[in-house]
């Protein structure tokens, strides 16, 4: 039996057509009534809680391997809306993935074409997610850009990212979402990510 399992995080490659087309490792489906999160040190998917309200992600959600969200994202979510003391938040890029088929099961590496973003800020932590379509999907797959997206599954995402966090017994809600931002500058923030990950964690 072969135990050497790449770590998803850090042994699984960005891509050869990174940022064009990028390899996503997804932690949670549409299916999932517990939010799942990678272990970092081991790799191995957790627990991080169960969905104690009807918030299911209205996608594949995951994260871009080798891309870190540290001081190059936090600069840059100061710059494109004009908040301060903005820092990365310390995670991989955020990655959601537009699929027609209904793919069950998490803990699976896929490629996708990032089309756009949310400018997402949680607790002053620059926490973007990046929109993708799966590559070659029947009924995706030919978006370029988020705005070509239907107005009613852009917003469906907003909503997710935007309430997924909000608790009937606190009214207070950290996060909020500044800009929906397009193709071309979702490749930025991916290759900031991406620039990141090589200062702050591969560095010898």
């Amino acid at each position: 039996m072969n135990l050497n399992i790449a770590h998803p995080w850090h042994g699984i490659s960005p891509g050869n057509e990174f940022p064009g087309v990028v390899n996503a490792y997804i932690e949670i489906t549409s299916f999932d009534t517990v939010k799942y999160e990678l272990d970092k040190e081991s790799g191995l998917l957790k627990i991080d809680r169960p969905q104690q309200f009807s918030n299911l992600c209205p996608a594949l959600y995951g994260f871009i391997p080798q891309t870190y969200c540290g001081d190059l994202i936090g600069k840059y979510c100061e710059e494109k809306s004009g908040l301060k003391n903005i820092r990365g938040d310390g995670d991989p890029l955020d990655i959601c993935v537009l699929s027609e088929k209904p793919i069950m099961h998490n803990n699976i590496i896929l490629q996708c074409v990032p089309i756009g973003g949310f400018r997402m800020i949680d607790n002053d932590e620059a926490d973007d997610k990046i929109i993708a379509v799966l590559k070659n999907d029947l009924l995706y797959g030919h978006y370029t850009d988020i705005t070509q997206l239907p107005e009613g599954i852009t917003k469906r995402l907003f909503h997710y990212f935007i309430t997924y966090k909000l608790n009937p017994d606190d009214h207070s809600n950290r996060v909020k979402i500044t800009h929906i931002y397009n193709r071309a500058e979702c490749q930025e923030v991916m290759q900031l990510a991406k620039q990141d990950y090589m200062n702050d964690i591969s560095k010898p």
